[in-house]
């Protein structure tokens, strides 16, 4: 009963949200923002927690109205996932705007692949988008959701928008070859980073604690010599804005992919303080937390 209700709720979302004038389905996805946070359940408690780590001069009004403002912001991204299959290209492009895009442009007239890195901050979903209409498809891993009919409207949606999608679990010895294939091949892969989900994560320094990244992203380009470029990303009142950062050099070795995954959450970092409320993490990422829950 819960997956069905979840699934119904997600096919709801994608149909009203596709139906609704833009500013009407905004306002109505600021109210379901406004609602949950007031509720203050786990997920809202736990941003909290995480912006907290971001920011720790912040007075607990401070905090209040921060990570308010972030949940409007993760409700913006749904809005926008649910209406993106609809933009146009012309849409597409003139919603977003990439700072440092010679990066990728140059690696790639180089003849390298580029392994992008970004973390879970305003809508990720669009910079792919950008990225398959300006001419460089990617590949990407699709966490497997529950239920099953989500993640596989997931993986359409985002195969509609022009990504190759692999799954998580379920497939990871695959996934991990096509990954290192494509890399080789001077493609363009993309990852979220700022949270491992598998059995790969990395411990470093995240906002000055320790947390678990996870490493694919470095072993990747590691193991392939492709570029590894984090990106961090912020909404503007009507864009999004994309910085594309200075590639991090390959490191070989043993450790080489931990201080590769640190170069990473330094540019992580900077950018999470620089535009907290566009980071978009309600679960737990930092070690301290995570041991507490055992």
């Amino acid at each position: 009963m819960r997956d069905r209700l979840v699934g119904a709720g997600y096919g709801l979302g994608w149909g009203l949200s596709q139906r609704l004038p833009e500013p009407v389905a905004r306002a109505a996805f600021d109210r379901i923002g406004d609602q949950i946070w007031r509720r203050n359940g786990e997920g809202i408690r736990r941003l909290r927690t995480n912006l907290r780590y971001a920011l720790p001069d912040l007075t607990d009004h401070e905090l209040d109205a921060l990570s308010r403002e972030a949940m409007r912001s993760y409700m913006r991204y749904w809005c926008e996932a649910f209406r993106l299959p609809s933009w146009s290209r012309d849409e597409v492009l003139r919603r977003i705007v990439v700072h440092n895009e010679h990066i990728l442009r140059d690696s790639f007239a180089k003849g390298d692949g580029v392994v992008a890195v970004l973390p879970h901050m305003a809508n990720w979903d669009h910079v792919g988008a950008w990225a398959c209409h300006t001419g460089t498809p990617l590949t990407t891993v699709q966490e497997r959701l529950k239920p099953e009919r989500v993640y596989q409207r997931f993986v359409g949606y985002r195969e509609s928008l022009g990504f190759e999608v692999l799954p998580l679990t379920g497939g990871e010895h695959r996934t991990l070859a096509v990954l290192l294939d494509r890399a080789r091949q001077g493609g363009l892969i993309c990852l979220l980073g700022d949270r491992a989900l598998g059995a790969d994560g990395v411990e470093v320094q995240l906002l000055g604690h320790r947390a678990r990244l996870p490493g694919g992203p470095a072993m990747i380009a590691q193991r392939t010599g492709a570029v590894l470029m984090p990106l961090t990303l912020a909404y503007t009142p009507s864009r999004l804005e994309v910085t594309l950062h200075e590639p991090v050099p390959v490191v070989r070795g043993n450790h080489g992919v931990r201080r590769m995954t640190q170069r990473v959450a330094d540019v992580f970092s900077a950018g999470i303080r620089k535009h907290p409320q566009d980071w978009h993490m309600l679960q737990r990422v930092f070690i301290d937390d995570l041991e507490s829950r055992r």
